[in-house]
């Protein structure tokens, strides 16, 4: 275990206070699935008390969302996030990744293997839908089915035409949208939006080709030696556009992005890659600090779902929200479950199938009290997860990115056509 991921845990006082911002313990009750629990079975590990083939270790560890919700909480700052991804990368080394979780990562990380099986997932999606249910095969349909692009959702309401707001003050800088993996693949249309979105307040668009896959699934499973090497990939990708912002409308891969100055430490791309990070925004962060163009009245009533690795991995919490409240006549509706995870966690629903649906059932739930016209997220996991959580439960509540419901509020008037 590295030197620097164990030292982000001595920092630890067992205080518990993450204990109740845990949503694996919140199910459980058993510290071991909590923050302070794992914490003592790492801490074990790098002082040698406690071995890499301990079945409670890899059990405890694998149960873990990742989602880092304790450490906003922490008072002592401690770096579990980091020690997290260390350890698993230790265990990864004596015992093999989950094959699920190894299917998926390798075929996101080549695209010779992701382009077709994801087009021939699109092919299946329209279906999906007849198939989606509670079941595990059912579910994944589900996840697959929430993929889909849905449109303006507001049956019978009504767009009114504002008068267009000037143009913004300064120009915006020049922006390239991360095309990730899972994003380019089943999630074309919020790239599209995003695209349009940008474009229509102000930012230069700059296409930036030979990116790919961020390496968040491989960093968070153990496989370390591929989110290494798909870091390097994307950091000489965007090396020859210096310029260009980087805009993300994933929040797990904006995430992984603005860790790649620590992922490559020593490494001969460092100060490349700690460029890359800095250049790293969220769609929401980018569009708000411009100035959104106010112009087109949407009768919505909106939940805003915040991503894990959005609200606790990169501490955006009020960009996503002003976005959406900055289209007229969008109310947002607050529903209880808003600050947890939903169970997603990258391949943890496939890996960990019952622990993730009921984290998941307590969100929706939540979603389905508030009965809003549409849940809004900013991460397709995210989005795939509540989205098949909400149909297994018979709800027809659909599950988008806040860029769209932006970008309806401009197509509904016809903005675009001008």
């Amino acid at each position: 275990m590295n030197a620097p991921a164990i030292s982000g845990l001595e920092p630890c006082v067992h205080c518990g206070f993450c204990m109740q911002a845990c949503p694996t313990y919140l199910v459980t009750g058993d510290e071991s699935d909590s923050p302070r629990g794992r914490i003592v079975l790492m801490r074990s590990l790098a002082r040698g008390s406690l071995s890499t083939t301990e079945p409670r270790l890899a059990f405890h560890l694998d149960r873990c969302l990742g989602c880092l919700a304790c450490e906003p909480v922490c008072p002592s700052d401690v770096r579990y996030g980091t020690a997290l991804e260390a350890t698993r990368a230790l265990i990864a080394q004596l015992r093999p990744v989950p094959l699920v979780a190894r299917v998926v990562n390798t075929v996101m990380a080549d695209q010779r293997l992701r382009r077709p099986l994801l087009g021939l997932a699109r092919m299946v999606r329209p279906a999906a839908g007849v198939v989606a249910g509670r079941s595990r095969l059912g579910f994944a349909f589900g996840m697959l089915g929430a993929t889909r692009s849905s449109g303006y959702l507001g049956k019978g309401q009504q767009a009114q035409r504002k008068s267009a707001s000037a143009s913004p003050a300064t120009p915006a800088p020049s922006v390239t949208v991360f095309s990730g993996c899972i994003m380019e693949g089943l999630f074309s249309h919020v790239h599209e939006a995003t695209r349009r979105a940008l474009s229509a307040n102000g930012y230069r668009l700059t296409t930036v080709p030979h990116q790919g896959c961020c390496g968040a699934l491989h960093a968070h499973t153990g496989d370390h030696d591929e989110a290494i090497d798909l870091a390097r990939r994307n950091v000489a990708a965007f090396a020859d556009y210096p310029d260009s912002v980087i805009a993300v409308n994933s929040a797990g891969c904006g995430a992984m992005l603005k860790e790649y100055g620590r992922l490559l430490v020593g490494d001969p791309l460092e100060s490349e890659a700690v460029a890359l990070s800095e250049r790293v925004r969220d769609v929401c962060e980018l569009l708000v600090s411009q100035g959104i163009r106010r112009r087109h009245t949407l009768a919505l009533k909106v939940a805003y779902d915040p991503p894990c690795h959005l609200l606790h991995a990169q501490r955006i919490a009020d960009a996503p929200p002003t976005l959406l409240t900055s289209v007229p006549g969008i109310e947002m509706v607050q529903h209880s479950d808003a600050a947890m995870c939903c169970g997603s966690a990258g391949s943890y629903s496939l890996t960990e199938v019952g622990l993730s649906r009921t984290v998941l059932e307590q969100k929706v739930n939540a979603l389905i009290a508030a009965n809003p016209d549409v849940v809004a997220t900013g991460n397709p996991g995210c989005i795939m997860q509540i989205g098949a959580g909400l149909t297994a439960a018979g709800s027809k509540i659909p599950v988008v990115h806040p860029v769209e419901i932006l970008d309806w509020s401009y197509a509904m008037a016809g903005f675009y056509n001008e």
